[in-house]
């Protein structure tokens, strides 16, 4: 997700920024909204903001010559919805291109919609489709990382497809190539950001119970403050 400074053309920087813009817009909004309706949740978002950006500033060697990098996006998606981390994942990679030359501030726009809108929605929405058709909430946990961190990359194999399609086979064909390249490493390591996604998420199970009960993550116990069971959101989610 961290396309290269000065590697798209102007038109398609500019395009892509537009893009994600409405989505980050509406995030400030519902992250305000949330921290002054629960400014409990403050430490909750710090800490899911710093997991996205220590995981995603990780730079591992590919086989294929190129580096791929694990997303830390469906942990917060999954907590405070993808509004939120529209938001969270923006500033990440500000802070990545300024400071640690990650990415850039002309491909921002790019990276931020594969990154910050993309791969949280897509993460969330496995998510929630797991949880209503009945299926544990760690396996829901894991899927909805795997897919954030995947689709992320897809979603940048269409934006590179797009920005250089191949001179025979077109788009079509440069995406292909894109997505192989890519494919080699980021499947593994969307695998081992789901196991350790569900590995944070039981940590915080056992020291922010109340939290994650309030945020819908886990059902309210039976009987407790008036709710003899769990909340429909509860069940949603």
């Amino acid at each position: 997700m961290h396309i290269a400074e000065g590697y798209l053309p102007p038109v398609h920087a500019a395009a892509w920024s537009v893009a994600a813009a409405p989505f980050i817009v509406h995030g400030v909004r519902a992250l305000t909204r949330e921290v002054r309706s629960n400014p409990e949740s403050t430490l909750l978002l710090g800490a899911s903001g710093a997991f996205t950006f220590v995981l995603s500033a990780l730079k591992l060697p590919s086989v294929t010559g190129s580096c791929s990098h694990p997303t830390g996006t469906g942990l917060g998606a999954i907590l405070f919805r993808p509004p939120i981390m529209a938001v969270l994942g923006t500033l990440t990679l500000l802070f990545q291109a300024l400071l640690l030359a990650h990415g850039g501030l002309t491909t921002l726009g790019a990276n931020a919609f594969s990154m910050a809108v993309a791969g949280p929605w897509a993460g969330y929405g496995t998510y929630v489709l797991l949880r209503r058709a009945g299926a544990p909430l760690m396996v829901s946990v894991f899927s909805g990382a795997f897919v954030a961190d995947l689709s992320t990359y897809c979603v940048t194999s269409v934006q590179l497809a797009l920005a250089f399609p191949d001179p025979g086979s077109g788009v079509a064909g440069a995406l292909a190539k894109f997505g192989g390249i890519f494919a080699v490493t980021q499947i593994p390591l969307a695998v081992s950001e789901g196991l350790l996604t569900v590995l944070v998420m039981r940590l915080l199970a056992q020291s922010s119970k109340g939290d994650l009960v309030r945020l819908g993550v886990l059902a309210r116990p039976a009987g407790a403050a008036g709710d003899a069971a769990p909340s429909e959101g509860a069940n949603a989610r």
